[in-house]
């Protein structure tokens, strides 16, 4: 079941990015394995997928130790969940992207906690929403300042999530204005678009996507 469903996923980023004019290669698969036990990462990793995001630094915590064959595969694990900043050193260790990083206290700590080179990307909140995290526009060339100071970080780009919709095309204007905002500060990747609405990311310029119910199924409730 997972191997057709990566294989309509991948289809779908194909077609996506020949809309585009772009190359299905210039796209990352990031499969978000929140609430799925570690055998699933192990089956996606076997099929062939290289990224897995989570939200939970402690839920992850738990599956980390039964995925220690993967290592020197290429597996990355990226966290993509709100960060408190007393979780950072943690995170650390267990994550190799953090792309969530939406302050400069936050920054901060994670450069004090990497042992080395930590790639991380800068979460925007284009919304309103009281829900959303992120650092402002208005606020970003702040923190994209305050990223670059940070010796032991690479900064890579921006990440966002646009208000909810079961409809794709509502988050066009977000996704549009991610990628400005990526050109205003010289960042090249933007990871933008999950299982509803990913090809429009793509179409608007997605180098990373972010697909958990379209590879997985419905996320377990607990």
């Amino acid at each position: 079941m997972l191997e057709e469903r990566l294989e309509r996923v991948r289809d779908r980023i194909a077609r996506a990015a020949a809309r585009a004019g772009r190359r299905p290669e210039e796209i990352t698969l990031l499969a978000v394995t929140k609430k799925f036990p570690a055998e699933s990462i192990g089956e996606a990793a076997r099929l062939g997928v290289r990224h897995f995001g989570e939200n939970y630094v402690q839920e992850f915590e738990t599956k980390r130790a039964a995925l220690a064959a993967l290592s020197g595969s290429g597996v990355r694990f990226h966290f993509i969940g709100h960060l408190q900043a007393n979780k950072a050193r943690r995170a650390v260790e267990l994550f190799d992207v953090v792309q969530t990083v939406d302050s400069a206290r936050l920054a901060g700590r994670l450069n004090q906690s990497a042992a080395g080179p930590l790639d991380v990307m800068l979460e925007v909140k284009l919304s309103g929403e009281g829900t959303k995290a992120g650092v402002s526009p208005e606020d970003l060339p702040r923190l994209v300042e305050a990223g670059a100071g940070c010796p032991k970080l690479r900064l890579r780009g921006l990440m966002t999530m646009p208000p909810w919709s079961e409809e794709a095309e509502p988050a066009r204007p977000y996704f549009r204005r991610l990628r400005a905002l990526a050109e205003e500060n010289g960042l090249a990747e933007l990871s933008m678009g999950m299982s509803h609405d990913f090809e429009t990311a793509i179409e608007e310029g997605a180098t990373l996507v972010r697909i958990g119910t379209a590879l997985f199924g419905k996320r377990p409730k607990a």
